[in-house]
């Protein structure tokens, strides 16, 4: 039987989804009560990461030791891809040797590549494109905190990026309204917006998007790989800030997320990330629990 992977949100029905929101919660209860719960004994995750990393690879590696099994880090600097081996090759080999690969990558293609050489299971753990990942802990977040995201407004300000393209993705799968704003130039891709027309509403004003949202969310304006842009990028989404004024706009039980890390007074300020209505810690946090009920249905059998 083919491996089952995770590379967007759209390799999960929105019921899967839901369900692995549901156990994450469960394990994050666990783990917080001391439970020694470790059903992954022995199964060793291979993570692969091409980008640099604090949240992923800490709950990656965290999550499958609680779990009971082993995570080997493998760097472009220490392995063969960095010398040019063909990633299909790589894909094979590892797959051999390791129960599930996860990958922080550039180019997205390198991923579906690598999945449709693999044996085992591939995680996307980030790619130019999509960051499902974080949509997990976003998605228990919003849960935890204010229950069924469903028939919600989600507004997402600044750059259209990949975070933006696995809120659409998100916006489909668990039947919420994103409001988009962002830069005339910095638009998230087209064809992802075209395929959820009715579930997305794209302007290049802030306060358009923020009105009476139940979620704001923003990202740093300048990705990994996009630093010499950053002074232009500075000037231009300047009037994207997440600030105080801005938040008011939003139902007044509005939640504010960031996937971290943040600059405060670039994409939002301060009092924002820092305030009562920032949930960003927490959000940092269920990476860890989201990604071990991730682990858990990628590898143990299901009935």
């Amino acid at each position: 039987m083919a491996a089952k992977h995770f590379l967007t949100l759209l390799d999960l029905t929105p019921a899967e989804l839901r369900q692995l929101l549901a156990r994450a919660i469960e394990l994050k209860a666990m783990q917080h009560a001391g439970t020694l719960y470790e059903p992954l004994k022995n199964r060793v995750l291979g993570m692969v990461f091409e980008k640099s990393s604090t949240r992923t690879r800490v709950s990656f590696e965290a999550g499958m030791i609680q779990l009971g099994g082993q995570a080997i880090f493998l760097s472009p600097r220490d392995t063969q891809l960095g010398r040019g081996e063909p990633i299909e090759d790589t894909a094979r080999v590892l797959s051999r040797m390791v129960d599930i690969i996860m990958i922080r990558t550039f180019e997205h293609q390198k991923i579906e590549t690598f999945a449709a050489c693999s044996r085992v299971p591939v995680i996307n753990a980030l790619t130019d494109m999509h960051h499902p990942c974080q949509l997990l802990a976003d998605m228990q977040t919003y849960l935890e905190y204010r229950g069924d995201i469903r028939g919600r407004t989600v507004a997402w300000v600044g750059d259209g990026n990949n975070m933006c393209h696995s809120y659409i993705h998100a916006a489909q799968q668990f039947g919420f309204t994103l409001h988009i704003a962002c830069p005339p130039g910095y638009l998230p891709n087209q064809a992802l917006v075209d395929a959820v027309a009715a579930a997305v509403r794209i302007s290049h004003d802030p306060v358009t998007a923020v009105a009476g949202a139940d979620l704001v969310v923003t990202d740093v304006w300048a990705s990994m790989g996009q630093e010499e842009e950053q002074a232009q990028r500075q000037r231009i989404f300047a009037p994207y800030q997440v600030t105080a004024e801005l938040m008011r706009l939003a139902r007044p039980d509005a939640l504010f997320m960031h996937c971290l890390p943040a600059h405060r007074g670039e994409e939002v300020s301060a009092v924002v990330i820092d305030g009562p209505q920032s949930v960003v810690w927490d959000e940092a946090e269920n990476r860890l629990h989201s990604q071990k009920a991730l682990l858990e249905y990628l590898l143990l059998p299901r009935h």
